[in-house]
Formats: C-alpha cells, structure tokens, sequence
C-alpha cells in the first residue's frame, strides 16, 4: 500500500467514525491500527495518523473503552502497545445498547402523552426509527458472523 493510499485510508475511517459521535482523531487512529501486522507504540501510531501523542493517547483510550483496541503493558516500563482487536462489529454492537436504553426511556414516556395524538404519533415514530436501526443492525451483525464462521478452516481431528 502507497504511503498516499493509507493516509486515504485512515482519514476515511477517521471521517466514520467522527460520523458516529466518536472524534476524527480517534477514527484516524482505529483506522491506523487497523493497518497494522503488529502491536504498536504511541509514538508510531502519532507518527502514522498524524497526530499530536496527547491526542493518540486519548484516542486510544476511548478506542480500548469501545473494545476496539487493546492496550498491552510491557515489562519493565510504562511504555503501552497497542492493537486493534476487531472490526466495526464492537462499535455498532456498542451503538446498540445506547440505542436500546433510549427505545426504553421513550417507551416510559409514552404515557406522558396519551392524550396528545400528534406528540404519541411522534414518539411512536421515533421509536419505530430506532427499533428498525436496532434490527437491520442485528441483520448486518448476524450476516458478518455468517461469513466469518464460513472463512474459517475445518478443525483438524
């Protein structure tokens, strides 16, 4: 891959995931570690997004709490790699759950306007919006663990 074609690529992934309440810069960071064969410092990973280390460092915080980095200690030094752990499965398995909690505060309101027809209508479709993103979300999900498990070689006996 030209050295043009991965910044492309991560300022792609940067763009998604800024598009997805996350910071461009940690986009820009997930997309530089998915490019990676292995574990990588800080320092690299400034390098290669084209970022400041406070920013990387940040990033990669919030991308370890979306579980989709891990950090890894090294002995005998406070010094951290890092590694991509998935693909956009865990993000939009977290988008999910933050969209199941809303689905159930909208449905406690709904008796605050049984007797407002255009309010209900409107909070049931909010809720159908969000209830359909949930399942064709699933759909993708299920599909992708599909093709995943196909992939995968016979185990051998």
């Amino acid at each position: 891959m030209t050295p043009a074609a991965e910044h492309e690529f991560i300022d792609a992934v940067g763009e998604l995931l800024a598009s997805w309440s996350l910071s461009r810069a940690t986009g820009r960071v997930y997309g530089a570690l998915l490019l990676e064969e292995e574990p990588v410092s800080l320092d690299h990973l400034a390098e290669v997004a084209r970022l400041s280390k406070g920013q990387v460092s940040t990033s990669t915080r919030e991308l370890v709490a979306w579980g989709l980095a891990r950090s890894i200690p090294q002995r005998g030094s406070r010094r951290l790699l890092l590694e991509a752990t998935r693909g956009l499965d865990a993000l939009l398995e977290a988008s999910h759950r933050r969209a199941r909690t809303l689905i159930d505060a909208l449905h406690a309101g709904r008796g605050l306007v049984d007797e407002q027809p255009v309010a209900r209508q409107r909070l049931d479709e909010v809720i159908a919006l969000f209830d359909g993103y949930v399942a064709a979300g699933e759909q993708i999900l299920a599909h992708g663990e599909d093709t995943v498990a196909r992939r995968k070689p016979p185990a051998s006996l």
